[in-house]
């Protein structure tokens, strides 16, 4: 029997996966990545509920788990720098289990090295154009007949616009900035919260002698894509204290070459699939970053998708499948972004006092413990909301 090819387009953190189930299901599949070679930066990413299961049936929980961020403390400053709180940040940002959170390009390297033995990985390339047979026109002018293309190349992909099955995002009401910085306040497995009405900054950093990630995060309405570039960010934040200037000379400068940003949108499609192109991860559902949820909603996808596959001969009915079990929690975790993103974004001085106030004094509530569950407890119902299929055993590691 003539084994199944599968196109993935993207190698972040849906389509390494992926191509591990697809290889242990017996296809052949080829991941194509626009990027020179392998993304390895990145900030940090959570993963939670399903996906945690999805890792310990892949094997590579382990890897994942040793390359925990160790994030020991959150804690809230004002502008003159002076602390207002510190708090737990496991049980803060309401980790528990065995969820974990790593940087995003540890995880994409160790799904990476599972796949690569069973993948052929194609680096500096991407699809131009799709035909209805699954012949695939790479922009390096070859071309190439699969079985399947996987769209898998993110919130603006390329994938889901070639296969007709492209539609407006939905703004947010905020753009997120990221890239790293210098770590001059020495953080050491700390994050540090900073903000004012409409502008938020969070710092961090894995240890005193290793760089900081720097978020910032200002609420506008969308803008045209041409003004969403550095000098926006750096026009949105300028006057501003605490280490506002020194964040902004240093990306002034251009000293990092990760920088990113982009608006908190969302993905949400009436179909993921066109003929033989199906699509993956945040290309279909972006939850946007406001939910923590994107990598787990790629991990699970993956592996749902990589079964349903396998289940059938026929890749409409694979589609079908996938579709009927990730949707619902796709959905899930939409409602949640949305909700988040409401909350990201600072907003008067009035809120931002009350916000202050229950910080401070959060840690001398003998309930607080209990407060923090309730307030995540919509996040863990997201996280859980889905029913793996029984098709693999955990993996025991």
């Amino acid at each position: 029997m003539t084994k199944r090819s599968v196109l993935i387009s993207g190698a972040g953190v849906a389509g390494p996966l992926l191509a591990y189930w697809l290889g242990r299901h017996g296809f052949r599949p080829t991941v194509v990545e626009r990027a020179p070679a392998l993304r390895d930066g990145g900030y940090k990413v959570d993963v939670r509920g399903a996906a945690v299961d999805v890792l310990k049936r892949s094997g590579v929980y382990a890897a994942a788990r040793g390359r925990d961020t160790g994030m020991r403390q959150v804690t809230y400053v004002k502008t003159d720098g002076r602390p207002i709180a510190s708090l737990d940040a496991n049980m803060l940002m309401g980790r528990r289990g065995d969820d974990i959170e790593l940087m995003r390009g540890d995880l994409v390297r160790i799904l990476h090295d599972a796949a690569a033995p069973s993948t052929e990985f194609v680096y500096g390339d991407s699809i131009s154009a799709i035909e209805a047979d699954g012949s695939v026109r790479f922009a390096s002018g070859t071309t190439r007949r699969f079985d399947v293309i996987v769209g898998a190349d993110g919130l603006h992909s390329n994938t889901r616009r070639l296969a007709g099955l492209d539609a407006p995002l939905t703004h947010l009401g905020a753009y997120l900035s990221i890239c790293s910085v210098p770590n001059n306040l020495r953080l050491d497995r700390e994050e540090v919260f900073w903000a004012v009405p409409g502008r938020m900054i969070f710092l961090y950093s894995t240890g005193p002698d290793h760089p900081a990630k720097a978020g910032m995060v200002f609420a506008s309405p969308e803008l045209p894509r041409a003004e969403i570039t550095r000098d926006t960010v750096l026009s949105r934040f300028a006057g501003h204290g605490w280490e506002v200037p020194r964040l902004l000379e240093a990306i002034a400068a251009g000293s990092s070459d990760d920088f990113y940003v982009d608006g908190l949108s969302q993905v949400d499609l009436p179909r993921w699939s066109a003929g033989r192109v199906v699509l993956l991860g945040d290309a279909a559902y972006c939850p946007s970053p406001a939910s923590g949820m994107g990598t787990s909603e790629a991990l699970v996808g993956a592996y749902v998708l990589a079964s349903a596959l396998a289940r059938h001969p026929g890749h409409e009915a694979a589609f079908a499948e996938y579709e009927r079990v990730v949707r619902p929690y796709a959905e899930k975790n939409l409602t949640l972004g949305k909700k988040l993103a409401g909350q990201m974004v600072p907003g008067g001085r009035a809120s931002i006092a009350m916000r202050n106030y229950a910080m401070r004094t959060l840690r001398f509530n003998p309930w607080h413990r209990q407060i923090i569950e309730s307030v995540t407890k919509p996040i863990h119902e997201a996280a859980a909301a889905v029913q793996l299929p029984a098709d693999a055993s955990p993996t025991l590691v």
